[in-house]
């Protein structure tokens, strides 16, 4: 029998909401709708009242897990905009931050991916293992989400010899942590079981509707912003793009996790390399020229890209957001067709959606 099922707005496994339309035959999904657009707090708009400084604030609030990207992205632009150049350790502490916003981002999808296929047990050692990485973030920053890191010249605060020894420690325990975690999501035959041969997306449909970061990459498109348009000194390091053919939820597990083992690696690579000087060119509100600029940056979840134009007064002139969520989104419909109603959630979340990102 033929039935429209609908997954959300409302529903006990999403934490923000979503609307995914199922029509199925049985228990076998042939098409699916998404429709977004019940999170929508008008960011953009309210960008255009608030002068650089405080909209450094409100981007940091557009989502909670890549909070720092959001605020990085927007100071590239209106750095950019005005000619200045960040000092060379400003860009690394505020590489170091990235990466470890990234690990936590990572650790989250992995034990929410056990979660929705009932290995809790693993759920909890995931978080568990990323509860080092927020806490090493409150002892850098002040903070577990919303880190205030980024002024728009540089970093907003600098790192002591102490806290990157202790940068260090937590690094090196966390990876003992992480290989265990890596061997369970590699050989159990539960886990194999519910996301090999699942929500495949090929190659090719990822290039036509624009998959990115993590998602597109474990559909083999390599590109990573990060190695493709360097910033903040991204081409001092030695990582290696994260990529998987098969396209499944499966892939998307292993890139995140490859993605883990090289975020370690820059940050040891930019504890070990860090230059000495000024993190940043003050602290005073910048004088910013009439001009336009596109920042592109590469979050947890994929490319985010900030359009800001100034008219040479307080405020922004316009600000225009776009985040991988609503990108990889438009994959989920082509992922859902042929797979079962049980798979339906974790297909969902396997995007690493953020809706609050997306909705903005």
């Amino acid at each position: 029998m033929s039935y429209v099922l609908p997954l959300g707005p409302y529903h006990p496994s999403l934490e923000e909401p979503v609307h995914v339309k199922l029509y199925t035959e049985g228990e076998l999904i042939k098409k699916a709708e998404v429709f977004i657009g019940y999170n929508h707090r008008g960011i953009e708009k309210l960008t255009e009242v608030r002068n650089y400084i405080q909209t450094i604030t409100l981007v940091e609030r557009v989502c909670g897990i890549c909070s720092h990207s959001h605020a990085m992205t927007y100071c590239l632009a209106v750095e950019d905009i005005a000619g200045l150049e960040v000092p060379k350790r400003g860009q690394y502490i505020r590489i170091i931050i990235s990466e470890l916003e990234r690990i936590h981002s990572h650790f989250l999808w992995l034990g929410l991916a056990a979660h929705l296929i009932a290995f809790d047990s693993l759920f909890m050692k995931c978080f568990a293992t990323r509860e080092r990485i927020m806490e090493m973030l409150e002892i850098i920053t002040g903070n577990r989400v919303n880190y205030a890191m980024n002024i728009i010249g540089g970093a907003r605060r600098d790192i002591s010899k102490e806290q990157f020894n202790e940068l260090l420690k937590v690094i090196k325990e966390t990876e003992e942590e992480f290989k265990g975690i890596y061997d369970i999501y590699d050989s159990d035959s539960s886990i194999a079981a519910r996301t090999k041969g699942v929500g495949i997306l090929t190659h090719e449909d990822a290039l036509i509707y624009g998959a990115c970061g993590p998602h597109g990459r474990a559909s083999n498109v390599n590109f990573d912003v990060r190695k493709t348009m360097p910033y903040n000194s991204y081409e001092d390091f030695d990582f290696k793009v994260a990529l998987a053919e098969d396209g499944d939820v499966f892939s998307r597990a292993v890139v995140r996790l490859v993605e883990i083992e090289e975020s370690f690696k820059i940050i040891k690579q930019a504890v070990k390399n860090m230059p000495d000087g000024p993190i940043n060119l003050g602290n005073k509100i910048p004088r910013v020229p009439k001009g336009e600029s596109l920042a592109v940056t590469e979050a947890p979840r994929g490319e985010v890209s900030y359009f800001v134009v100034s008219n040479g007064g307080q405020t922004n002139s316009r600000v225009n957001i776009h985040v991988p969520t609503f990108k990889n989104a438009a994959t989920v419909p082509v992922m859902l067709k042929d797979n079962t109603i049980a798979d339906a959630g974790l297909i969902v979340a396997s995007i690493d959606p953020c809706f609050s990102c997306l909705d903005r």
